[in-house]
Parts: structure tokens; sequence; C-alpha cells
């Protein structure tokens, strides 16, 4: 017999989006079950081993008052648990690993940690409640509304019916949007659909998104061999060229994003090029104790190893499998190739010391837990955010648009990375946005957020609201917006579109320490 489940709010899945979505609901007092595929909440920051790709002023402003909680208590956590150096431990705005991608590269598992004792109070409390290893496969709607969703555990393969009367798209890949019936699109639309400047010309092509990665996490001993087993598909990924690459993809010869010309990278730094090792560097015995850790750690999320020979989205699952097992081919090669060809800066080939790390990101195979997504199916919203309302380029003003329904704010180039449709980066300069709250609601469904990359943006816009802070503002606006629905027997629809319900909703985040506009700045 199947079991039943009720709450207030259901979000399904436990990513960054909705892991601060439930931290928000719980905070206005709702009950709340969510889901997550792997055994670790957090997504981008900890299941799928992604430091914080964030803007320049990060440290100061343009980030919710609860993702700053979260920023600090990563530091808090090195220090309350690790034997820092006294100069390290002074640093206010410590960066663990000295990474250059981030002012915070820290551990998948630190940002774990924090992210538990945040939602501690609720999960001990019952109010929250996480089912972990659990899958969305099925949803009964009635008209517009969705009245419950089933869910798989996949380690018993058992079902759980799931009711509220509200729930939470937070998956990585929009999945309740086709079991629901939520009209949405996918890939890249067309400039006659959009009117976009980057657009693609002629048709749309919904199977043309951005390439996923399976990231990894390594250290290094010069004097020791940790060389893995050949890969299976090693032979093809090392002949592999693609069409706009200007070499092999395994090679320290790739593209610039900015402007797709060759760049020559360089593993480790101090031969003046860009150093990929400590571009995502997570860890740095320099901040530590004399002997406490053996070598630095980075994770390999680098251009080599994204994977675009497929989509992982509305296509057969044997073809979803097949592409899952090609994109862990790919990186395991990356691994491989390094440990054994990689041109060395004393003429030697190869980095046999480096060595794969399963036990950072949590897993056998030394892999991340889920690849790290770019691109999920999007919602059709209420608002859909394009790339003149945030481009710099299209606004002559120097200012993104301004959003009446304003729920938080961002800033990040709009960047691409290649496609499955084998196109190359689109990577452009974007003004600091905000958030409109009509990019989380479906045009038609009136009882159903979106809370991760799923929201009412375009494959160009995705491209700057798809990172980790950004992520988190929408889920934890999604989260207080059904607590204030709730509250006030409202719909999401009402509270955007009545000027007194959506002014009452905007002071709450506000109060909440959610910024909904920025300050005067200059393009990035």
């Amino acid at each position: 017999m199947m079991r039943e489940m009720q709450a207030d709010i259901v979000i399904l899945g436990g990513g960054t989006g909705g892991t601060a979505a439930a931290l928000a609901a719980a905070k206005s007092g709702k009950t709340v079950i969510m889901t997550e595929e792997t055994s670790w909440i957090g997504g981008q920051l900890t299941s799928q081993a992604v430091p914080p790709d964030e803007h320049p002023w990060i440290e100061s402003f343009g980030c919710t008052r609860s993702y700053r909680q979260f920023r600090d208590g990563v530091r808090q956590y090195y220090r309350d648990h690790f034997p820092m150096t006294p100069a390290a431990r002074a640093v206010r705005n410590l960066n663990p690993g000295s990474g250059t991608v981030s002012r915070l590269c820290h551990e998948p598992r630190a940002a774990l940690a924090v992210l538990h004792q945040m939602l501690a109070p609720y999960v001990h409390s019952g109010r929250v409640r996480i089912l972990y290893h659990t899958a969305v496969t099925k949803a009964e709607v009635q008209g517009d509304h969705v009245e419950s969703v089933t869910v798989k555990q996949l380690d018993t393969g058992d079902h759980i019916a799931l009711h509220a009367p509200y729930f939470i798209d937070a998956t990585e890949l929009g999945d309740l949007l086709p079991l629901a019936g939520i009209e949405y699109v996918t890939g890249a639309e067309s400039i006659a659909q959009t009117g976009e400047p980057h657009a693609v010309d002629g048709e749309p092509l919904p199977q043309d998104m951005q390439g996923f990665t399976y990231c990894y996490a390594v250290d290094y001993f010069e004097d020791e061999d940790h060389t893995i087993a050949k890969p299976d598909m090693y032979d093809f990924w090392r002949q592999y060229k693609p069409d706009f690459w200007p070499d092999r993809l395994l090679s320290l010869r790739a593209v610039k994003p900015s402007t797709n010309e060759p760049i020559d990278y360089e593993i480790f730094p101090g031969y003046g090029r860009f150093s990929l090792f400590q571009y995502r560097q997570i860890l740095n015995p320099d901040h530590f104790a004399e002997g406490a850790f053996a070598s630095p750690v980075s994770l390999v999320n680098w251009p080599q190893n994204d994977y675009w020979l497929g989509s992982i989205i509305d296509v057969p699952q044997e073809k979803v499998e097949r592409h899952l097992y090609e994109a862990k081919q790919l990186s395991l090669s990356l691994l491989y190739w390094l440990q054994t060809e990689a041109p060395r800066p004393d003429g030697k080939q190869g980095y046999p010391g480096l060595r794969l790390r399963p036990d950072v990101v949590g897993t056998e195979d030394g892999l991340a837990m889920y690849p790290y997504i770019r691109e999920s199916r999007r919602i059709l919203a209420e608002f859909t955010v394009l790339e003149q309302h945030v481009a710099t380029d299209a606004r002559p003003s120097g200012v993104a648009e301004t959003f009446f329904d304003s729920v938080g704010i961002g800033c990040y180039r709009i960047d691409l990375h290649p496609s499955t449709g084998n196109r190359p980066y689109i990577d452009i300069s974007s003004l600091p946005f905000q958030i409109p709250l009509g990019s989380l609601i479906p045009k038609r469904v009136r009882n159903v957020l979106a809370a991760s990359k799923n929201i009412g943006v375009t494959h160009i816009t995705n491209g700057c609201y798809r990172l980790h802070p950004v992520e988190w503002n929408i889920g934890e606006a999604a989260g207080y917006l059904l607590g204030y629905c709730l509250d006030h027997n409202a719909l999401p629809t009402e509270v955007r579109n009545d000027e007194e319900k959506l002014a009452n909703f905007q002071q709450r985040l506000v109060n909440e320490g959610i910024e909904l506009q920025w300050p005067s700045l200059r393009p990035v």
C-alpha cells in the first residue's frame, strides 16, 4: 500500500534553491517536506561540487541575509573545527581554499555541515522532513491545481504520495513540469520568439542546451603514483576534437569564453598562464597547522570536462543513461590524461601524483554525486526575463530593467557553456539585475512555484540567473511567498498582481534581509 504524507509545502529537490526555500518556509512557521535524489542537500554547493560563483561585491552587499549567514557559517566551521594558523584565523573574509573563482572556495562537506546547522532547529522540531534518495515519478492534477505528487525512494523502490496546498519545483531539471502538465520550454529560443540579439536564427532548438559536468576533487603528490585505471572510453575522448575547439578537448589549449579565441592553460600556478588547479582550489594547507594537510585540494570543473554530446532532458531513458555514462567517462578520461600525458613545463609528460579524492565528494567512484546542471526545463512564466532586460549592450542607460515585483537581486555575466547543438560559448557582459516575482510563477498552474534554474528565463538569461547566490535568493523568495499565501489565503499570482498584497510581501522580504534593488553600480 502506498504511503501518504502531508505538509503545508512540498519542495521537490533539495538543491541550493530547494534548501533555501525550505529554510524560508520553516521560518514562516510552515511544515515542509523536501525531497532529494542524493544523500546530500545543497545541490551546486555540495552534491555537484561547485564552489560559489559570485559577483565582486558579495562581501558587502548583493545577496540575502541568510545566504550571507551561510557564507559566514562556512568560515566559522573552519575556525571551530580545524587547526588553523593564528594568521588565517584572524582573516575576517577567509577563503579556505585560496581559489580564484570565488572569495569563498570551500569543501562540499563544509557547505553540507553548515546547511544542516541552518536547518537543524526545524528538522529537530519536525517542521522540516527531508526524504533522501527520492525522485518525482507522478503528479495528480485537477485543472490548474496540483493535488499530489508521487515520489519513489530510489534505494527501496517504495512510493510515497505527497499532499500539500502548495508545491515548489526545485529539481535540477524541472522534473515536475512534464509530470504535472505545466507548460515549459527547453533549449535555445529563436530571435523571432524573444528578439534577443544572441538567440538563434531560424527555428528554435529545444534540444540545444548547455553541457553539464561531472566534477571531482584531486590533490597532488609529486613523488607518488596515483594513476587510475584507463577509462573504457579514453581512446575516444583522447581523439575527440570539437569543431569550435583549437585542439583536441583533452589538451591545455582551449577556448577563451569571452572571445572564443584559443587560450593556453597550465595545471599548477607559477608559469605565467591561467592555472586550472588554482582556479577552484578548495583547501589551502597554508591556512592550517603544519602537517594537518599534505596537499592543496582542487575541484575539476574545467573546460575539458564539460559534456555536450547530448541532452538528458526530454529524451528516452536509454539516452539519458548513455549521456550520463559518457560524461563520467569524459571526466575520468581527463584525469587519466592529466596523470599520463599532459605536457609539463619541465618537458616531462603527465602528473601521476594527482590523486582522486572520493571522500571529498562522498562517492565511491570519486565523481560528484550529481552532475553540475547548467540548464533546466523552464516554466512559461507570468514574466520571462530577456537579454534586453539585463545585457550591458542592450541597456544604453547602463542600468538593468527595473521590475515592480522584485523579490531579490543578482549579478553575473551571461555565461553560457558550449551546447549540445555544437555551439561555442556565449559570454557577454550583463548589469546587476533584479529577480522578478513573475518569473517564479507559471502562467496557468496556480499552486506551483519554480525555485531553481527552471524559472521564467531564456536560454540566454539563464546564463546569469543560474549561479549560487541567485538560485538561493530565488528559493528563499519562493519559500516566503508560499508562507505569505497560506497566511493570507491568497494565490501567488494574486500576491503579484495586487498592489497592496505585493507591497506587504515585499516588505516581509526586506524584513528578512532580502535586498530588492541594487545601489548605483558600474557594469561588470
